[in-house]
């Protein structure tokens, strides 16, 4: 069963701001959701056609509010797609994670010859075309943040159809064909997109990607720049479960032993270090209120969040629930 988080709600009362509308009732609704992890669709559709409404001399206002985002109504996909390297493995780790977002993994990846393809098919809990705009309009312009001079996809499908002003609106927001009545929702780069340098110059995944990098100063000081390449590499390896030496020393290209070595001169293990590492991370983790103690577990590597709990009880000899109140209230 599909559903989308209380942070994603927040586009539409960001949007609001923006066009400076009171919509009194409409943002108590909001601030009621803002802080779940389970939105039903009936619900966002709802809360969006209302808010939309609002609008109707503007034609697609949808993909205005998915010009709002930022990764704070993203959660933790924001995070991981700033520990990626090219536009091809963010579409991957939008993939992998998607269940996080929306309850269940949808998405499909296609590469060809000359384009690869992200796709959704229809669902029985499908989430409309006002809500399907406002998905696509926030992930393309996610990605267009993270690269210099960004190329427009080479085409995007929809499952419905809208009036002639609001295509005219689509095709020039995204800057490419847009067809409707399709099987599946769709969005297509030219191959070569994929290799694109992600170098993250949208400034809150900035400020995200420089709390991280002091977080991993932090569990090991007078980093030399070797070590701060193995903070970068455990960084992307944490969200695909526990990154181990020998997977990190292949990473960089280098034995286990050497690895070790670099880090008996600080006058740590690798699993010593680990632990730093990860309750440095949390820290920063826990005062997101975007990211949920799942969303936390999963950024530090633990397959399950009773893990990451009895870890951060072992490092602090508190819970993460209450640092995650106090955090929240201070």
């Amino acid at each position: 069963m599909i559903r989308v988080t209380g942070a994603w709600t927040g586009l539409l009362a960001d949007w609001l701001d923006q066009q400076q509308l009171e919509a009194e009732s409409l943002r108590l609704e909001l601030d009621r959701w803002s802080d779940q992890d389970n939105v039903p669709v009936e619900v966002w559709r709802r809360l969006l056609a209302q808010g939309l409404a609002l609008r109707p001399e503007q034609p697609a206002p949808e993909l205005a509010v998915g010009a709002c985002v930022t990764p704070s109504h993203v959660g933790v996909l924001g995070y991981l797609v700033l520990a990626t390297d090219t536009l091809g493995e963010a579409m991957l780790a939008y993939q992998r994670y998607e269940t996080l977002f929306y309850g269940t993994s949808l998405a499909q990846i296609d590469v060809g010859e000359e384009d690869a393809e992200i796709r959704w098919p229809p669902s029985d809990n499908e989430l409309g075309q006002q809500a399907d705009g406002v998905a696509i309009a926030a992930l393309v312009t996610f990605l267009r943040r993270q690269i210099d001079e960004p190329p427009p996809p080479s085409a995007i499908s929809f499952l419905h159809s809208v009036d002639a002003d609001s295509a005219e609106a689509y095709e020039a927001f995204f800057g490419c064909p847009v067809t409707w009545q399709d099987s599946h929702v769709r969005v297509r780069f030219p191959l070569r997109y994929l290799d694109l340098p992600m170098p993250r110059r949208d400034p809150t995944l900035r400020r995200l990607l420089d709390r991280q990098a002091r977080a991993m100063l932090q569990a090991l000081p007078q980093s030399s720049e070797a070590d701060r390449r193995m903070q970068r590499v455990v960084l992307r390896m944490l969200s695909d479960g526990e990154p181990t030496l020998a997977k990190v020393a292949r990473a960089m290209h280098m034995s286990p032993r050497t690895l070790q070595r670099r880090l008996s001169r600080h006058g740590l293990s690798w699993q010593q270090w680990l632990d730093r590492s990860r309750e440095q991370l949390a820290h920063q983790y826990l005062e997101d209120p975007s990211l949920t103690l799942a969303d936390v577990a999963l950024l530090l590597g633990y397959s399950e969040q009773s893990a990451f709990n009895r870890a951060y009880k072992r490092w602090t000899g508190r819970s993460p629930g209450r640092d995650r109140r106090q955090s929240l209230i201070g």
